[in-house]
């Protein structure tokens, strides 16, 4: 045990030892140092760059990379908005359209309410404005169709080029607003030049090759299941007999003088015919 102990003993007093005398030559160190980069001035002004240039890698290296800086008003640019600040009547049709299409209520918020609004000014009912958005692009308004319709209302941006001037320029097809107030003009116009709804959605959709009535029965079953929401009532259980599809017949390139009297309007009594002088 008194072995162990001196070893102990000595063994402590060797480390103070140590430790003292390391640290009164650390101290004569830094004091020579002091000394004579007070009396270099170049060199302490090299000596305080290197330090400083340490220090900043240090620095950047603890930190990590930014990918982007702050943008505050990157809020400026979302078109969303509140559900619960909206009517009754838009707020109940914004949740239903949510649930259904799983879209986010907060940009179906600003949709349904400029629906209503362009609805009002244009003399349509922003229930069917909203019931074609639903059937063309489910309320995506980056949606493209194979022949370049665009948007939420699939609009064909290259035919309404001029329509999408008074918002910027053809991009703003993109925009959800821009596309629905575009759209919802160019939906007005077919149904005046149709003479109906129903006319006005085969003009809209561009039927040429088929009557569309596929597509003018989804829209009006739409319509009417938003129109309930709307007005709070029932779902409607069954919708208004579907139109029929009319077949479509291409027109026949004329070949002989016969089928250009069959296709002529017919004559009066007495009139002079195409075979009489």
């Amino acid at each position: 045990m008194a072995s162990l102990k001196t070893a102990i003993g000595d063994a402590y007093q060797g480390f103070f030892d140590i430790t003292h005398n390391g640290l009164a030559l650390l101290g004569t160190v830094l004091a020579v140092g002091v000394i004579t980069l007070s009396a270099r001035p170049d060199l302490r002004a090299s000596t305080e760059e290197q330090l400083l240039g340490w220090l900043l890698e240090r620095q950047e290296a603890a930190s990590a990379p930014a990918m982007y800086s702050a943008e505050p008003t990157a809020i400026d640019r979302v078109t969303a908005a509140q559900p619960g600040a909206l009517p009754k009547q838009q707020a109940n049709v914004t949740f239903w359209l949510s649930r259904k299409y799983r879209v986010a209520p907060e940009p179906l918020s600003v949709l349904v309410a400029e629906a209503f609004e362009v609805g009002e000014k244009a003399k349509l009912d922003p229930t069917l404005i909203l019931a074609v958005m639903a059937i063309e692009s489910r309320f995506n308004p980056f949606a493209q169709s194979p022949v370049g319709a665009q948007g939420l209302m699939q609009v064909l941006t290259r035919v309404h080029t001029d329509k999408y001037n008074d918002f910027g320029g053809q991009l703003a097809a993109f925009d959800p607003v821009s596309n629905l107030r575009v759209g919802a003009r160019v939906l007005q116009d077919a149904i005046a030049r149709a003479g109906s709804v129903e006319g006005g959605l085969r003009l809209y959709v561009g039927a040429v090759s088929h009557d569309g009535s596929g597509y003018i029965n989804k829209v009006m079953a739409e319509h009417l299941r938003i129109q309930s929401v709307a007005l709070g009532k029932p779902m409607q259980r069954y919708v208004p007999q579907p139109i029929a599809p009319t077949p479509v017949v291409a027109p026949a390139a004329p070949a002989a003088t016969q089928d250009a009297e069959a296709l002529a309007p017919p004559m009066p009594a007495g009139s002079p015919t195409l075979t009489q002088s």
